[in-house]
């Protein structure tokens, strides 16, 4: 029988530390701030996908799209009321300048989206969820949110001025 990825390896404690995945237990800001900083990177894409729950959306993680051999993968898929959000996330951390790997990141991300809506037909809305605040709160019309602040920007979500942003984005490949 395969072990799940999320749940801690009891033969292997120095990774339980890192395997924190009991997000049910998180009851205040303290608690986020911690488990974020704590999980794998794996681990921090389904606490984003998490969030997303805790807000009404059916989140998947980790999924793959293919059309002929072009393949694209996506860190959580988020969907609630005819709405689709791609959150590619990012757990970076130190004090390295990370903005221009950002900006690449989210152009890829930009690419992947318009993929996923040519594929799909769905109006899908690109978001990167970060761990630390970035220098930016954008970068061409994507929003960059920190996962201490995902839960107050999904309530703010002004969800009819994100769509009229991205519908030029359902263009053939």
């Amino acid at each position: 029988m395969k072990s799940d990825p999320a749940q801690p390896d009891p033969d292997k404690p120095d990774r339980n530390k890192k395997q924190i995945c009991h997000f049910e237990d998180i009851k205040c800001m303290e608690d986020l701030t911690r488990v974020s900083n704590e999980v794998i990177w794996q681990n921090f894409e389904r606490l984003t996908a998490f969030v997303f729950e805790k807000n009404d959306f059916l989140a998947v993680t980790n999924t793959v799209k293919t059309l002929k051999k072009r393949r694209r993968q996506y860190d959580v898929i988020a969907k609630t009321n005819n709405k689709t959000f791609l959150v590619e996330c990012k757990k970076w951390a130190g004090n390295r300048s990370r903005l221009s790997a950002l900006k690449r990141a989210i152009e890829r991300h930009i690419e992947r989206t318009e993929f996923y809506r040519y594929l799909t037909r769905e109006n899908a809305i690109p978001i990167v969820v970060t761990l630390v605040e970035e220098e930016i709160r954008s970068y061409e019309g994507v929003p960059i949110v920190p996962i201490l602040r995902l839960n107050s920007f999904i309530n703010e979500l002004d969800k009819e001025a994100l769509d009229g942003e991205w519908q030029s984005c359902n263009s053939p490949l």
